[in-house]
């Protein structure tokens, strides 16, 4: 049972929570007993991710809110403080994409992924700073991607408009160290989740898009997100795909051009024609009249534990133990040496008497 008060409960806003990562973060934060509001665009998504918060125990304050208008991001923000108050934490997460090469892409959908993508993390991060800058307290939370680091093939949009959130994110925490402020302001980069958006997104290739695997279920993320929250943390990776994507394009950018350039088509395309119907959700919800939860479709392939995560999260307790194992080992290393090398001097000392004998 949550012991959490209702006057302790944090008041919570996620944008894109109708699914996916969104969907699984609501949830998780609910479970802590926070009242969470809930931004985008489908009807029967939110309603969904309602019935969700209320089901782990929070409460929820369904707002639908396309993030690509500031305005109606304004007014999302306004609904949650009127009802449930100051809000604490606000997590950036609403996104879209296109599955194209970049030579195929048209200028609107470059500027629509990057109003919703980018542009609507930097709606929320304006929103919330407004709110939290005069309180001197409160913590963001911008869902970013190894992507955010790595660009990879047939996602250019997607992948230009994480790098500006790393870019806007790093901006901004500056601004707020420099202003000796209170307000946290964290990023978690993801690996490729089992999420809908795989069947939601514009895709022109010729097979079903899928996430380069591995994968990882959305409740990981969510886990990630909720811990980043409230801890004072910079940045967290989630997956050894992540920590590999982005360290090794510190280390090795043009092998890993090289690389993508031969495997990131057929990563990113499972063996199943495309579907020919061209729904998609670039410009308007794929939600409103049915709920996809928080699950796409790759369940049975997509793992419910990153070890990567576990261990940043508890990275003092495990160097804690470390040394508490060290000075250990170093004692009794000591204490042998000690007893023999003391056995040794009195086998020597008894030698040399009977010698003098």
């Amino acid at each position: 049972m949550n012991s959490t008060t209702e006057s302790d409960a944090d008041v919570v806003v996620v944008t894109g929570a109708s699914a996916g990562v969104g969907r699984a973060t609501a949830r998780a934060f609910a479970e802590q007993g926070a009242k969470v509001g809930l931004l985008a665009r489908g009807e029967a998504g939110l309603e969904g991710a309602r019935q969700d918060v209320e089901d782990a125990g929070g409460r929820a304050l369904v707002v639908p809110t396309d993030v690509a208008d500031s305005d109606q991001v304004e007014a999302a923000a306004d609904a949650v403080e009127d009802a449930f108050g100051p809000i604490d934490i606000w997590v950036n997460n609403a996104m879209t994409s296109v599955f194209s090469p970049a030579a195929e892409m048209e200028s609107d959908e470059y500027r629509r992924v990057t109003e919703v993508t980018y542009l609507g993390c930097v709606h929320g991060t304006q929103v919330a700073l407004d709110r939290m800058r005069p309180r001197n307290e409160g913590t963001i939370i911008q869902v970013g991607s190894a992507l955010a680091y790595r660009g990879i093939p047939l996602q250019s949009a997607y992948c230009g408009s994480k790098h500006a959130i790393q870019g806007f994110t790093e901006s901004v925490r500056t601004e707020l160290i420099h202003e000796d402020s209170d307000v946290q302001l964290s990023m978690v980069q993801m690996p490729a989740l089992n999420t809908p958006q795989f069947e939601w997104v514009r895709n022109r290739l010729p097979d079903k898009p899928q996430p380069v695997p591995p994968i990882y279920q959305p409740e990981v993320a969510a886990d990630a997100i909720v811990w980043a929250s409230h801890h004072n943390r910079d940045e967290l990776w989630v997956g050894r795909s992540t920590a590999k994507a982005i360290l090794g394009n510190r280390i090795i950018p043009r092998q890993l051009d090289n690389l993508l350039a031969r495997s990131g088509w057929g990563s990113q395309m499972i063996d199943e024609p495309a579907d020919s119907d061209g729904t998609d959700n670039l410009w308007d919800p794929v939600d409103d009249e049915t709920d996809y939860g928080a699950h796409g479709a790759f369940d049975e392939r997509a793992r419910s534990r990153s070890y990567l995560l576990w261990a940043s999260m508890y990275l003092p307790h495990l160097l804690a133990v470390a040394v508490a194992l060290v000075v250990l080992l170093g004692a009794a290393i000591f204490e042998w040496w000690h007893a023999n090398h003391s056995v040794t001097d009195s086998e020597s000392t008894d030698a040399g008497r009977d010698r003098v004998r």
